[in-house]
């Protein structure tokens, strides 16, 4: 079980073994429509997810979100478990 809020470089490392071994779900239809109107990938967020900075953890509707942005995009993730993340929502910088 997850204890958050989980901490920049331990939330990096688990979120490369989600991408490498788990599953990545997309919020509906939030994130799928922002996605969408944004004219966002599946691809470009486990890109942003891969290679960018993940910040501190945020409280906000009753769990931790973890913003993971590059100099181009920025994707919200909350964690389900330790095999499971979901995107928030996403947008381009």
């Amino acid at each position: 079980m997850l204890t958050e809020p989980i901490r920049p470089p331990e939330a990096k490392k688990l979120i490369l073994r989600i991408i490498g071994k788990g599953i990545v779900t997309y919020s509906q239809p939030h994130a799928e429509e922002q996605m969408r109107k944004r004219r966002i990938s599946t691809v470009d967020c486990v890109n942003v997810l891969r290679g960018g900075v993940v910040g501190e953890g945020e409280y906000e509707n009753g769990g931790w979100r973890y913003r993971v942005a590059t100099p181009k995009m920025c994707v919200v993730i909350r964690f389900e478990s330790e095999s499971l993340l979901e995107v928030v929502t996403a947008w381009r910088e």
